[in-house]
């Protein structure tokens, strides 16, 4: 199985199928640019660390060295100097690639250490910039398109994101990540920040491609509540309607959602019939009222969805 995705979208995907199978790869976008990543691809021009040390940390074990080790890589310095705000995981991630001199290898040598069940890879293999075509960036002007650059000014943006681009336009892939896709039974988009964790994998040439003409069964996860500054006021369909403009090629076999967040099912299922998939409902939220997936539910929704065949 192949999770496409970043940040906590795919910490919550990768946290519920590694319940399911030992056979995972997650495929992680690498275009973020603030804090302790942004710092390090700034200062030693490395593709940023943090979404791969969370996809790393979200695949460690339930026993103690598991616990321990996630613990550990995700663990923030708090100083008054250089060091605050750097991930333990961010740094031992790139001494890892300098020694080395292969990114892969890095990861794969960090994932042996943390004992995750699954392999992390970068969806390229460059540092990349999101490109945002804004609207209503400027109230006075409302109709107005700005192009906003950069992954924390695309998600903190005050107008209505409109669609994504990545610089450079042609990245190359990582042909690892594009080996795993073709290889895969089932891939996974989501959840997550729709437009600078889930649609940048399908501006990467050689991975959209891929992820296009794979034999592999495809499941797109719904996020539970849209994204201030990326998504607000968004439905569930509305991020459906998103993906297909960014990728009309691109067939979806289930579309999974929480049943308790979906407000037009009947909707949300034509939506999900013109990507050519079929709709899954269940209840895969915590149940503290939070917008975040429970990994146990999630993963029995995911187990349910494999089983079917769809």
């Amino acid at each position: 199985m192949v999770a496409l995705g970043g940040g906590h979208g795919l910490y919550a995907s990768l946290s519920a199928l590694r319940r399911v199978t030992d056979r995972l790869t997650a495929v992680v976008t690498v275009a973020d640019d603030g804090g302790s990543s942004g710092r390090l691809r700034r200062e030693l021009g490395v593709i940023p660390p943090g979404d791969l040390r969370m996809a790393l940390a979200a695949l460690c074990g339930d026993d103690q060295w598991g616990r321990t080790w996630s613990e550990v890589v995700q663990h923030r310095f708090r100083s008054q100097g250089d060091l605050h705000e750097h991930a333990v995981g961010n740094l031992l991630i790139v001494a890892l690639w300098e020694l080395l001199g292969d990114t892969v290898e890095g990861l794969d040598w960090v994932g042996r250490l943390l004992g995750a069940q699954g392999r992390v890879l970068p969806m390229s293999t460059v540092p990349l910039d999101i490109v945002a075509d804004v609207l209503g960036v400027d109230p006075s002007r409302p109709l107005e398109v700005t192009r906003v650059r950069g992954q924390v000014e695309c998600a903190s943006t005050s107008g209505k994101v409109q669609s994504v681009s990545l610089v450079p336009e042609d990245p190359p892939a990582s042909p690892e990540a594009v080996e795993a896709v073709y290889e895969a039974d089932w891939v996974v988009f989501g959840p997550g920040s729709w437009f600078t964790s889930v649609l940048p994998h399908l501006q990467v040439p050689e991975l959209r491609r891929a992820l296009v003409e794979t034999r592999a069964r495809r499941v797109v996860a719904l996020n539970l509540a849209p994204q201030p500054g990326e998504t607000d006021d968004f439905s569930q369909q509305a991020h459906l309607d998103v993906l297909h403009a960014h990728a009309p090629d691109l067939r979806v076999d289930v579309v999974l959602a929480d049943a308790g967040v979906v407000e037009d099912a009947e909707a949300l299922g034509k939506a999900v019939q013109r990507l050519g998939g079929e709709l899954q409902l269940a209840e895969v939220a915590m149940q503290d009222g939070s917008p975040r997936h429970d990994p146990a539910l999630l993963a029995q929704a995911f187990v349910q969805i494999f089983a079917s065949g769809a």
